[in-house]
């Protein structure tokens, strides 16, 4: 596996801005308020083209003053267990503190190689500015500037001098990336944990604990599987931290880079106008999806149809997905999930030849022929599919303005019935005629080849 670099500290001394720093990107939640990261955040990164996997961890609070104060500790404290080298990032304006003395004597306890990272401290000044955290027992301290970029290469190529080189082994180009997306405090998290058999996020009955996307790869029956726990997605009008507008865009760049989407609802609240915002996303982002009713070993005379009528009646799409009634916290039904995100991603891979689409389309023109609209009738020239995962089909007519919305939907429901692209939205395109070639200023259309 990669080396491990665990970023960690007490709230506010700027660890994240040097996580987003050192990734160059905006991985991390960055805001002036303490506590903001919860659990441990990871992210691939690179010096000089040695790659190595950062962990971002929450403020370390021994005060208990912070939410969650005991359950970000015992997440930075299982980072710092996995780590193979340790940054401890201090405030050089602040100076030391009883904190930083804590958190120190328990970061010596683990004989992990540590680099003090004495932060916000401008070029030229270091040697004054980190002097006094010599007192803390570490023998490496080094000035640096998250916010300005002084010093972070000298600190990683310190850091990763103290690890041994070991063969890497990169995210395998076959995962399966997978993203469990809903609504706050639905059980994704609990699911999460669940399914990985260890205490990977954490979990708590207070909704939009969770707010980085994380990232766990995990492998089953030799098929390795990206899994991506996500903040939930709150109503616009509920969005009222700036933390939270940052966590909903995660989710949504999280739907972005998954292959497979797990969607989960609350059995006892169903379907609700989140969820269908969040349909609407995964279905406009060509992501297959799966439907987990969670908390279902709760509910008592509701049949399984009865709670998929709502569904189906507010989004179509999800009609073609698989849904299963689960209990995340009891572990009802989750050996199927597995089994599911494989089936349902191989439907993603599936490509018709041009061949079988045209006798698909003449047999919907035997059932039925487009309207006319003024006069004029749709023709069609011939469908082919251009893409996989998702799949995209391309339909060649003389002109796309007449295609009807009922006529495009009847094509969609035959072709699904046909070949039915379980969990999966098929993109439909339609493209008009072009001239083949003029003839005393006229132009030859294409022949109809249907």
């Amino acid at each position: 596996m990669l080396p491990k670099i665990a970023i960690v500290g007490r709230p506010n001394v700027g660890k994240s801005v040097l996580f987003n720093r050192i990734c160059q990107k905006r991985l991390s939640i960055v805001d002036e308020a303490e506590g903001i990261t919860r659990d441990r955040l990871y992210a691939e990164a690179d010096l000089f083209g040695r790659p190595f996997l950062l962990i971002d961890t929450g403020g370390i609070d021994l005060t208990g003053k912070i939410p969650f104060a005991e359950e970000v500790k015992r997440q930075a404290e299982t980072a710092i267990e996995e780590a193979d080298a340790i940054l401890f990032v201090v405030d050089g304006q602040v100076g030391v503190t009883v904190q930083d003395e804590e958190i120190a004597k328990r970061l010596r306890r683990g004989k992990k190689p540590i680099i003090v990272a004495v932060n916000k401290v401008d070029a030229g000044e270091e040697s004054t500015a980190i002097s006094p955290f010599f007192s803390l027992g570490i023998s490496s301290v080094m000035g640096i500037s998250a916010l300005q970029g002084n010093n972070i290469a000298e600190m990683l190529e310190a850091a990763l001098q103290t690890i041994e080189i070991e063969e890497t082994l990169p995210i395998p180009p076959n995962a399966i990336r997978v993203a469990i997306v809903g609504r706050p405090n639905v059980g994704k998290s609990t699911l999460l944990n669940h399914l990985l058999s260890e205490e990977r996020s954490i979990v708590s009955p207070i909704a939009g604990t969770t707010r980085d996307a994380v990232d766990v790869l995990c492998e089953r029956e030799g098929q390795p599987y990206l899994l991506i726990d996500t903040a939930g997605i709150r109503r616009k009008k509920s969005e009222k931290e700036v933390v939270d507008k940052f966590a909903a865009i995660r989710t949504e760049e999280a739907v972005e880079r998954a292959d497979v989407c797990l969607l989960m609802l609350d059995s006892f609240e169903g379907f609700t106008t989140q969820e269908m915002r969040i349909a609407a996303e995964i279905e406009a982002q060509g992501k297959s999806c799966i439907l987990l009713f969670n908390k279902w070993d709760l509910i008592q005379n509701l049949k399984m149809e009865h709670a998929m009528r709502g569904v189906r009646e507010a989004a179509p799409f999800l009609s073609y997905c698989p849904t299963l009634f689960i209990s995340a916290i009891k572990e009802r039904n989750l050996d199927k999930i597995f089994g599911t995100i494989k089936e349902v991603y191989q439907q993603r891979l599936i490509r018709l030849t041009t061949g079988v689409l045209n006798q698909f389309i003449e047999k919907c023109l035997q059932k039925y022929h487009p309207p006319l609209i003024t006069g004029k009738r749709l023709r069609i020239y011939y469908l082919t599919q251009a893409e996989i995962n998702p799949p995209k089909f391309i339909l060649f007519v003389n002109k796309p303005d007449l295609m009807t919305d009922a006529y495009r939907k009847f094509l969609i429901n035959q072709l699904r019935e046909s070949f039915p692209f379980t969990g999966c939205p098929l993109l439909f395109e339609l493209r008009g005629k072009k001239p083949l070639a003029k003839r005393g200023g006229g132009a030859v259309e294409a022949p109809a080849l249907l």
